[in-house]
């Protein structure tokens, strides 16, 4: 297993004249970071259709922004006549991806995993078409195999196959050994379980290939070989690059929190916003990793400058916020952004937070909105003078704000509006 990923390690792809349409399009929308094995993943794409998986976590009622890039290589893969399978972690998410991780993830009951689940559902409907038909998209959960798994069963079957000297050389143990910080045998476990997702789905299935993140490899080429060994399958792995913004920053975070996916956890008007304020070097790349727009349009848009970008950011915000979220959410996040920006009065589509009749202090306020991560920061804006109450600015932290004649707007610097309603 260790001089597998020794061949493939860090391996950029072997071949760009790709002769399947899966392929060429994830090559030429920069989906593309490392394959095990590119001549053969794009022959057997050009012949048949290719189930394809990516796993996700249930930590939360929502994904946010950071999985996004995941998400459209599901969509990439129906688009090109494949079928995607979105792997739900309702088992490893009782266990947690030491990935990235300098401590222990809190462990979350059977009906939060659940709850979160079913509400994660909701985000890949909008995404991918559903159904029974060959390239239709289907939702499972590793809980239904993993939790059926004898802890003996899974020694002798699988446990075998991996060794602790191979094991430790992963990053995800490696980092946090060195930085000692505790790592739960629980956590140790991890690796085995998700490489047996890949061979499960790979016998009971179908499943060809998995992809996901560059932090991924070596996860997904340890399930490559795990049914190699026990079922002598032919699977393939696919990865993308570490997205980040121009600016180095990680996508899917903001100084005021995660963009989340979800409306119950971000609204319309500020998912919109996420895109509209991009940095201008970022516009062309997420254009194709985000959008359906033709390349032929996209490399139009990239090469806007000065002013004019703008326009073309507000089509990456209309496309983006339209896939993620609908039509009508777009184009009312659009017009209440023309009417608070261009137009200056306060859209109606802005994010509210609900005041009790005797008010809600200034701080809670800016946080409840989403425009503070915390108190310490609402406090520090209003000392900078950021923070405007209906156009005037406070800086008086104990200030409360009294909706009683209708709702008052209340803006952080010139991109964050709100609105305080009773």
């Amino acid at each position: 297993m260790l001089g597998l990923l020794r061949r493939h390690a860090k391996r950029p792809p072997a071949m760009t004249n790709y002769q399947s349409d899966l392929l060429r399009l994830l090559d030429e929308r920069g989906y593309i970071h490392q394959m095990t094995d590119a001549e053969g993943l794009d022959a057997l794409a050009a012949k048949q259709i290719v189930p394809g998986y990516i796993g996700f976590d249930a930590t939360a009622p929502s994904l946010h922004v950071g999985s996004l890039v995941q998400i459209m290589m599901l969509r990439r893969l129906q688009q090109t006549g494949h079928k995607p399978i979105v792997l739900m972690g309702g088992g490893t998410t009782r266990i947690g991806d030491p990935t990235g991780r300098d401590e222990s993830r809190k462990m979350l009951s059977d009906e939060v995993i659940a709850a979160n689940i079913a509400s994660i559902f909701s985000i890949f409907r909008q995404f991918l078409v559903f159904g029974d038909g060959p390239t239709d998209a289907v939702m499972v959960d590793n809980q239904d195999w993993l939790g059926k798994l004898g802890y003996i069963e899974l020694l002798q079957e699988v446990g075998r196959h991996f060794t602790i000297n191979r094991m430790l050389t992963f990053d995800s143990v490696k980092l946090r050994l060195e930085r000692e910080q505790p790592m739960t045998f629980l956590e140790f476990n991890y690796m085995i379980l998700q490489g047996y997702d890949f061979r499960h789905l790979s016998r009971e299935m179908g499943v060809r290939l998995q992809m996901g993140g560059s932090d991924q490899w070596g996860n997904i080429v340890n399930g490559m070989e795990l049914g190699r060994r026990m079922d002598g399958a032919d699977l393939y792995g696919l990865t993308t690059p570490l997205l980040t913004t121009a600016a180095g920053a990680k996508m899917g975070k903001t100084a005021a929190g995660a963009v989340w996916l979800n409306p119950e956890q971000l609204s319309h008007f500020d998912y919109w916003q996420y895109w509209r304020n991009c940095d201008d070097r970022d516009v062309g790349k997420f254009l194709k990793l985000f959008t359906d727009l033709p390349l032929a349009e996209i490399a139009r848009l990239e090469a806007l400058e000065g002013a004019e970008i703008n326009e073309a950011k507000k089509i990456l915000a209309n496309e983006a916020t339209a896939m993620c979220r609908g039509v009508d959410a777009a184009s009312t996040a659009a017009e209440t952004a023309t009417q608070t920006f261009e137009k200056g009065r306060i859209g109606g589509d802005l994010p509210h937070v609900a005041a009790p009749a005797d008010g809600i202090g200034i701080v809670d306020a800016l946080r409840e909105l989403g425009f503070a991560a915390s108190n310490k920061e609402a406090r520090r804006k209003l000392e900078e003078g950021a923070v405007r109450v209906d156009g005037s600015v406070v800086r008086d932290p104990s200030y409360r704000i009294v909706p009683a004649g209708g709702d008052i707007a209340i803006s952080l610097g010139a991109k964050k509006h709100g609105l305080v309603t009773r």
